[in-house]
């Protein structure tokens, strides 16, 4: 398969700083499309349906690339679904739910092909195993670092990582929204190795 420009298909500077740590040039653009569930929808459904739109999404305004398209879900073990907060209330209450749980966050992925609309789709999964969170501690870690655009209401890469006691999976880059083992798996089918990236 020739070799075609990589667009991701994201406004996220977290998923832009991600993709740029494989050291391949690429573009991006925001994909606009509706992020509402289907009614009954399972998560892991639901992170790859959202992962393909937002790569389909961009396909006529770039027939000549590939195009990586992700999506977060997380959700606890009752299966209320965690979203980006958006204010400090709607993340505290996030947290507090939280604590003491494990929380699974599940990260869509799509590699779309636009000339051909070859699709390659992967969901990587993660387990967050929460502290038992204080008042305190939730109210503290919110004021330091305002994770309001965030699912889950915690940045991985930085003070986050205080609020777990245990994490599981195979990729913690999944869990700030790229799964970077899995994207280069999908390149490598491709004949795009970024490790023989002239």
């Amino acid at each position: 398969m020739p070799v075609k420009p990589l667009l991701l298909a994201s406004s996220s500077r977290y998923r832009h700083e991600l993709l740029a740590r494989l050291g391949l040039p690429f573009s991006s653009a925001s994909p606009d499309i509706d992020e509402s569930p289907i009614a009954g929808e399972p998560p892991v459904d639901l992170a790859l349906r959202l992962a393909e739109s937002k790569a389909r999404a961009l396909a006529p305004m770039y027939p000549d690339h590939w195009i990586i398209g992700s999506d977060q879900v997380a959700a606890l073990p009752d299966g209320t679904r965690l979203s980006k907060p958006g204010n400090y209330q709607n993340a505290y209450e996030q947290l507090a739910r939280s604590s003491g749980q494990s929380v699974i966050f599940l990260t869509g992925l799509a590699l779309l092909d636009a000339s051909s609309g070859t699709l390659q789709t992967h969901c990587e999964q993660f387990t967050a195993h929460f502290r038992d969170l204080s008042a305190e501690e939730i109210d503290a870690y919110l004021r330091k670092e305002a994770p309001y655009d965030c699912a889950g209401s915690f940045k991985m890469e930085g003070l986050g990582i205080t609020l777990f006691r245990e994490l599981q999976g195979r990729d913690p880059n999944s869990l700030i929204g790229l799964p970077l083992i899995a994207l280069t798996d999908m390149l490598t089918r491709w004949d795009r190795n970024p490790l023989l990236e002239p």
